[in-house]
Order: C-alpha cells, then structure tokens, then sequence
C-alpha cells in the first residue's frame, strides 16, 4: 500500500499550519479573508500590532505560500494567495463555532 501523501508534502502542509497557530498571523489572515488586499499599516491597525510586527508577519505569511504582495508607490498591499487559503480559514472558523455551541 502507497502511503496517500509524500513525507515532502507533508512537510510543506505542516508549514502552512505551524504558520497559521500564530495568533497573530491567524489574525492577519482572517482580516484578508473580509478584505480582498489591505495596505501593512492597515494590518497593522486591524490587529492591534505595530507596522513592523504586522510586515513581519505578512513577509512570513508571503514566505510559505499564504499571502502575496504588491507595492503602489511606497506602500506594500498584502492578500491572500489564492481561494483555497481563504477556504482553509472560514472553514477552521466554522469548524470552531460548531465544536464551541455543542
């Protein structure tokens, strides 16, 4: 029997999920999933963190997949790098709401 996903895989998936139990960083990413691209001084206000703790995140959040930038002039503006990003969040949310009201 083929084991169903490569260590490799595995590794990368993990990551991504090491990188989301920051509280911080799950804020950063939620505040994307109501926002289609926010500016880093905007994250920042959102999440109640300085512009530099917030830009730290976001480039960790850009480093493994979760997040893409564009600059406009001398500010940055952040968003989540695809659906499925958006998808793991509100569905981690939901999963929570529903394990809470039982």
């Amino acid at each position: 029997m083929q084991p169903l996903v490569e260590k490799g895989n595995i590794f990368e998936v993990t990551k991504l999920f090491k990188a989301l139990s920051d509280e911080t960083r799950m804020k950063i990413a939620y505040a994307l999933t109501l926002e289609e691209e926010l500016c880093v001084c905007d994250v920042a206000n959102i999440v109640g963190a300085t512009t530099a703790t917030a830009s730290h995140h976001l480039r960790h959040l850009k480093s493994i997949g979760l997040a893409k930038y564009r600059k406009e002039g001398k500010l940055v503006y952040y968003s989540l790098d695809d659906d499925h990003v958006k998808q793991l969040i509100h569905i981690a949310f939901e999963h929570q709401q529903e394990v809470s009201s039982r």
